[in-house]
Formats: structure tokens, C-alpha cells, sequence
């Protein structure tokens, strides 16, 4: 193997442990807001809710692709939340074995004034002191990564 191409794995090496490593940090930021606010909730959930804030009314299976989560995974948060009055699931017209899954006013609220300004907050932290550009090249560099990796 030639120098330049055991330069760049082991750069990419460096890469996705850094990648890992914001991945751990946002998670825990988001996780330690919670527990500061008495928060009976999971990361995962708030996944959840941000995605619903954007799309309501969607099944299952798009907020499955959304948040990366399987099925399963992601019937078991639902069902939680639906438990914490936070969603619910409504039939959809067209399809009757679908379910469409919607906030609930009191997810709405919590929303609005608790985590919605979390994440603000974080994002805001997270590109402190990175530029536009830097980030536009970040997001370049993993678009081709993803797509050299696509079977």
C-alpha cells in the first residue's frame, strides 16, 4: 500500500472518531438539558418530537427513515410517548392499516418553550467558531463518503 493511500485511511480513521466523538457530545448536551429541566425523556423521543414539529400527520415508516431507527425501535418510542400524552396516532384515510402520527397540544408546548430552545442552543454552540464554508465542506466531504459507501 503506497504512503498517500495509508495516509488517508488513517485520516479517515481520525475522522470518524472525531465524527463519534460530536455525536456523543450533542447527545449528552441534550441529555443533561433534559435531566436539568426533570424531563422524563430519551434522546430518541426528542428525535421524535423535532421531527413531528417540522411534518406532522406522517407514518411510522417516515419517521423510521427520518431518525434512523428500525421499526421496531421506533413503535416501542412511539408507544412511549403516546404513554407521556405527547403524540397520538390517528388512522389515515387513505389507508386504514396506517397510522399517522401527530403532537399533542401539551407536546406542542413543551416544544415551543423548553426544547425547541435546547436544541437552538446547542446547534448554536455546536458551530461556534466554525464558518459557513467550513461547515459547507463538511457536509461535501460526507455526501461523497456516503455515496462511495452506497452498495
Amino acid at each position: 500500500m503506497d504512503n498517500h493511500l495509508q495516509d488517508s485511511i488513517e485520516l479517515s480513521k481520525q475522522y470518524f472518531k472525531a465524527q463519534s466523538l460530536v455525536t456523543m457530545a450533542f447527545r449528552q448536551f441534550i441529555q443533561y438539558k433534559l435531566k436539568i429541566a426533570k424531563l422524563d425523556l430519551t434522546f430518541e423521543m426528542l428525535q421524535v418530537l423535532s421531527y413531528l414539529s417540522d411534518k406532522e400527520g406522517v407514518n411510522q415508516q417516515e419517521i423510521a427513515n427520518a431518525t434512523v431507527k428500525d421499526k421496531a425501535s421506533l413503535t416501542y418510542l412511539i408507544d412511549n410517548l403516546t404513554g407521556r400524552e405527547l403524540v397520538y396516532r390517528q388512522e389515515d384515510g387513505q389507508d386504514r392499516r396506517n397510522k399517522l402520527i401527530f403532537l399533542t397540544p401539551k407536546a406542542k408546548e413543551l416544544l415551543e418553550v423548553t426544547l425547541i430552545p435546547y436544541i437552538e442552543e446547542m446547534y448554536s454552540r455546536l458551530i461556534d467558531n466554525v464558518s459557513n464554508e467550513e461547515l459547507k465542506t463538511v457536509i461535501e466531504v460526507i455526501n461523497k463518503m456516503t455515496a462511495n459507501l452506497k452498495v
